[in-house]
C-alpha cells in the first residue's frame, strides 16, 4: 500500500469532513528526508475532532493518528486544521 494511502486510511479516526492530501515528496528531491524514502505531505484537515484544541494540539492529534508512518514512511507532514466551524 502507498504511503498515501496509509495516511488516507489513518486520517478516518479523525473523522474528517473533508481533507485534502497533497504528496510533495518530488519538490524535495535531493533532500535528506528524500534520501531515507521518507515523503514530504501538506494536509488541510476539516474534523470536529479539533474542537476546543489549540493548534499545537491539533497538530500532535493529526501526528499521534499518523503513529509510526511519522518515523519512516512521512518525514515531513505541513498540518492545517480546522474545526467545522472556522470555515
Amino acid at each position: 500500500m502507498s504511503t498515501e494511502a496509509l495516511i488516507r486510511q489513518r486520517l478516518v479516526a479523525l473523522e474528517p469532513e473533508t481533507y485534502t492530501l497533497e504528496d510533495e515528496s518530488a519538490q524535495h528531491r535531493g533532500h535528506a528526508g528524500a534520501a531515507s524514502g521518507g515523503g514530504h505531505f501538506k494536509l488541510t484537515i476539516v474534523s470536529p475532532k479539533f474542537r476546543n484544541l489549540s493548534t499545537l494540539a491539533r497538530h500532535r492529534l493529526v501526528y499521534e493518528t499518523m503513529g509510526e508512518l511519522m518515523q519512516r514512511e512521512i518525514h515531513a507532514l505541513s498540518i492545517t486544521a480546522f474545526t467545522p466551524e472556522e470555515l
